[in-house]
């Protein structure tokens, strides 16, 4: 498929680039998404949630009451999780939620979500641009010029770009990445994906294997 090269003012610039029918024109496997997702998301978790147990709580270890002829259940400790400020059964516990996937798959699930947004329109392809100095309201500038100062975004830059990247810091609702760094999570909860020009050539090279 072909897409209109922008400039930074929003205008076409009268060229088109042939985008890899491998990356971005493939069937989309969506189990492939969703365990990609499901790894991304599982990885940002802190995995530090932890309650009191009762062995962990402070308070007496006398015999509350007696065994037998109460009437009620039988209680040997206050710190019991039956009883108000006791210990919490079977409660949450540290541990690490990140889980692995092999290459192919991932693989797999970023062409998915590539050609799932280019079914539907969402990529946008502007001239390699850079800024003389860091500077947040340049970049705004380029966003209004595309149309997406009010839509989540996604820029994929061809390589190291600092400029650019501080630039973009202080926007809640854009996203600024290497095209080595593209993830599944990332495409798809972009309005709009943005490559520069020189992205999608390491983009291809990347995915194409």
């Amino acid at each position: 498929m072909k897409v209109a090269v922008l400039d930074i003012t929003g205008k076409d610039t009268g060229r088109k680039v042939e985008l890899s029918s491998d990356v971005f024109e493939i069937a989309p496997n969506n189990h492939a998404i969703y365990l990609d997702v499901k790894q991304h998301l599982a990885n940002k978790r802190q995995g530090t949630h932890k309650s009191k147990e009762r062995a962990e709580i402070t308070g007496s270890t006398r015999k509350i009451k007696k065994q037998k002829g109460t009437g009620t259940a039988r209680a040997g400790s206050i710190k019991s999780g039956v009883f108000r400020g006791g210990g919490r059964m079977f409660g949450p516990r540290p541990r690490d939620y990140s889980f692995k996937l092999n290459k192919n798959l991932k693989r797999l699930a970023r062409k998915s979500a590539l050609s799932t947004q280019a079914k539907e329109n969402n990529l946008v392809v502007v001239e390699n641009f850079d800024f003389d100095t860091p500077k947040t309201k340049n970049f705004v500038t380029v966003l209004k010029a595309l149309g997406l100062e009010n839509k989540k975004s996604l820029f994929v830059l061809s390589g190291a770009n600092n400029n650019v990247y501080l630039s973009s810091r202080n926007l809640t609702r854009t996203q600024v990445i290497n095209g080595s760094d593209i993830s599944t999570y990332g495409v798809l909860n972009a309005g709009k994906v943005v490559f520069m020009e020189g992205s999608l050539e390491v983009i291809e090279s990347n995915f194409s294997k």
